[in-house]
């Protein structure tokens, strides 16, 4: 099976295993694991914060990163379409207390500053629930992998300073937007508070996330990580892999960028297939069936016959996220499976 479900179904590599096979650990939960601290001190520098924390996933991670921000009953100001909104379980509200106040996602992942401004209410009504911080995508994966502009992150950065709300980004892919947009890491997390960005999905580690920011944000967010069960112990065997996927994994993303441009090519020419968006910015690729009769699932379930697994986010769209383990020649493959579908269904 070629499984371009996700990039979180990529494999640790050999470094990665043997890396971890002699990690060296201590209790995390003390902050004694020499290889959590070492990973934690990679990440903030690589973002240019003052720390970060280990977590173990990009939900844990965006919701410490959140209670750490603001309390009980203040809102969160995101998009509609966001990540955080549509596939974290309401964990910001269920366990935050939090108020999710979504405002309406442009095409390119952006929230307008219009639409932000009518968002932020009055702090002295005390009818409403007090603006508590902003959320920002970046890749944005819903509407295509898209990146947002340096720009616009800066103009953000600015309208929160006017209202003195803190800027988070969710950032589970940051290092696609960083290899798309020719920036650092740091360059692209540097007009925000927080970031949180995975280490599971296209570096292929087998665990975690990381949050990063200042020095006592962080302290706060490691509170609220244990509150909710991520106090760890010996965790330096799963953080070995994340350091190796840190140190290896990140420059050779551009290849997968290179590989969803080249599938967006291959299966732009098959009739019945439309690209949705048509610009392919990182390692997704997402397009819309256009044959009267042919459902989403059926097309899935199809191509999965045809060796070629594949997911949906919306009825309609189909989603092709490339990996590490995605050859060249699979691309060949992958193209010739939709077609073969496409073509069975029109006879």
């Amino acid at each position: 099976m070629i499984d371009l479900l996700s990039d979180t179904v990529t494999l640790p590599t050999q470094e990665m295993r043997q890396a971890m096979f002699k990690a060296e650990v201590g209790d995390s939960g003390y902050g004694e694991d020499p290889t959590v601290n070492r990973l934690e001190a990679l990440a903030a520098e690589m973002f240019g914060k003052e720390a970060a924390a280990f977590v173990s996933s990009g939900c844990q991670g965006n919701l410490t990163a959140l209670l750490a921000h603001c309390p009980r009953g203040y809102e969160v100001i995101l998009g509609d379409r966001s990540d955080l909104y549509d596939f974290e379980a309401g964990s910001v509200s269920v366990v935050g207390g939090l108020v999710l106040h979504p405002v309406s996602t442009e095409s390119d992942g952006r929230l307008s500053l219009d639409n932000l401004r009518a968002a932020v209410r009055d702090k002295t009504d005390y009818q409403c629930a007090p603006p508590g911080v902003i959320v920002l995508e970046n890749p944005h994966c819903q509407n295509g992998g898209r990146v947002l502009p340096r720009p616009y992150i800066k103009e953000v950065r600015a309208f929160a300073d006017e209202h003195g709300l803190p800027l988070h980004i969710d950032g589970a892919r940051i290092f696609n937007a960083a290899i798309a947009s020719k920036r650092t890491p740091a360059e692209i997390a540097e007009d925000a508070d927080s970031i949180m960005f995975s280490l599971s999905k296209g570096l292929a580690a087998p665990f975690g996330s990381m949050v990063c920011g200042a020095r006592p944000f962080i302290d706060r967010v490691k509170r609220y990580r244990k509150l909710l069960g991520g106090g760890l112990r010996q965790a330096g065997i799963m953080a070995s892999a994340g350091i190796v996927a840190l140190q290896t994994m990140v420059d050779r993303l551009a290849e997968d960028h290179r590989r969803a441009q080249l599938l967006g090519e291959r299966i732009r020419a098959i009739p019945g297939i439309r690209l949705e968006p048509s610009v392919i910015e990182t390692n997704m690729v997402f397009f819309r069936l256009e044959r009267d009769g042919l459902s989403t699932s059926d097309f899935l379930t199809a191509l999965s016959r045809r060796g070629v697994r594949m997911g949906t986010l919306r009825e309609g769209v189909v989603r092709a996220v490339l990996h590490y383990l995605i050859s060249d020649e699979d691309i060949e493959v992958i193209a010739n499976a939709v077609r073969s579908v496409l073509q069975a269904q029109a006879r």
